[in-house]
């Protein structure tokens, strides 16, 4: 049996346009332009585009105790996990006479973007301001749109604080991106764009990656899927369900279950369910894109996974070790009753910025691999021009590329002095 699972999909074209615009505009007119798109599009008239010391120190007084001990442990968590991912180079003797070697550094200048608007994500904050940091990032700049008073979400700054980031500006959608790539009079230009955002923020990084400035990934609406056996707990999943369901209207869950009476219960608790969250109008237009998928086997369960790769995984089965080491398409995988999606959202340590739309089966989650680059080394003594030189010059000359066979022919020649 083969069931292939669609997402939401809507015409680009417009969106595309309408995007171009505005980061044709922020590219020529800089601030100007950011300040009057912030006037249009978050209702709010700026003078200054940098967040101040004074507006950091009242978030402190605004965020109360519990939450800034939940971030504290959120971020020590995260903090654990990545400095696991350090890279340790070491040199490698190819042949004798030639060592290769490959050295990580940090991407100098950052740009990360936090929404602020339904759902103000500072989670996001320290998944990504914190593996920067690891990686030695030199400049951090961090924007996310404002309220009608001009303000950024205090807990987004805390979480900033935090993470050690105090290069915070006020800007949010499309204006973001833009300024963030071409750089304005108040906003440096950095060299890759981290985070997620709406249809319009995802629109716009990817047009600025195809010449201005790298991004983490492609990105789309938040999806999660649920693969669920008659060990599953129908309360929990129809909880994982719905909780990626309130992300977006555009947002998917998926359910994949080997168990007709799971299928049932999971259906009827989620409508129960439903009616308690205060999302839950977003909600009941994201499960309009979702579906409950019955199967007869988790042999099928696991192709039909793999086939859409989804952003998130919970496997809900007895035995998901097994199915786990089976699973080679997804962002993030989430193993028994347990082990809700929530956790890797929030503070399990793992980061939460990850592929949608398919994009997992190329593509990884941030890690600290993202901050950094690995350069390439080699040195050749003269023993290793003996070894590997006839080779690179005949393999020049049968590229027919006369100045690379030369390159390598006169240091063999000089060597026979």
């Amino acid at each position: 049996m083969q069931i292939k699972i669609e997402r939401p999909r809507k015409d680009a074209a417009q969106l595309n346009a309408t995007v171009q615009s505005v980061l044709d505009d922020v590219c020529l007119r800089g601030d100007a332009a950011v300040k009057e798109y912030e006037q249009k599009f978050d209702r709010v008239a700026l003078t200054s585009l940098k967040v101040t010391e004074t507006e950091m120190l009242e978030a402190e007084t605004l965020v109360d105790d519990e939450l800034k001990a939940a971030l504290r442990q959120a971020h020590h968590n995260i903090q654990t996990f990545h400095e696991a991912q350090r890279f340790v180079g070491k040199k490698v003797e190819t042949q004798p006479g030639v060592t290769c070697w490959q050295k990580a550094v940090p991407i100098e200048r950052v740009g990360l973007y936090i929404p602020g608007g339904t759902a103000p994500l500072f989670s996001t904050v320290l998944m990504l301001a914190t593996p920067a940091k690891i990686a030695g990032c030199k400049q951090i700049v961090l924007c996310s749109p404002p309220n009608r008073e001009g303000k950024l979400h205090p807990a987004i700054l805390v979480a900033a604080r935090i993470a050690g980031v105090d290069n915070i500006y006020k800007i949010g959608g499309v204006q973001a991106i833009g300024a963030m790539a071409y750089g304005t009079e108040s906003v440096p230009k950095v060299y890759k764009i981290f985070g997620p955002g709406n249809q319009y923020v995802m629109a716009a990084k990817q047009i600025v990656s195809l010449h201005d400035v790298a991004i983490d990934m492609p990105a789309g609406p938040s999806e999660v899927a649920i693969v669920a056996d008659e060990s599953a707990n129908p309360v929990f999943v129809a909880a994982d369900f719905l909780s990626q369901a309130e992300h977006g209207v555009d947002s998917q869950a998926v359910l994949v279950t080997t168990s007709q009476s799971m299928l049932k219960a999971v259906d009827e608790e989620v409508k129960r369910q439903l009616q308690l969250l205060p999302r839950k109008e977003i909600a009941s237009k994201a499960l309009e894109n979702s579906k409950l998928i019955y199967v007869e086997t988790l042999d099928e369960a696991v192709e039909i996974i793999n086939d859409y790769a989804p952003e998130h995984l919970i496997l809900a089965v007895n035995d998901y070790m097994s199915v786990a080491g089976r699973i080679v398409n997804a962002g993030s995988v989430f193993l028994g009753n347990y082990s809700c999606e929530s956790a890797g959202d929030y503070a399990s340590g793992t980061n939460h910025t990850l592929p949608t739309s398919g994009y997992a089966k190329a593509y990884s989650g941030v890690s600290l691999d993202s901050f950094i680059r690995k350069i390439t080394f080699q040195e050749l003594t003269a023993e290793g021009i003996r070894n590997i030189g006839p080779a690179v010059a005949l393999m020049a000359q049968h590229e027919q590329l006369d100045a690379h066979k030369r390159a390598m022919t006169l240091r063999i020649e000089k060597l026979k002095d």
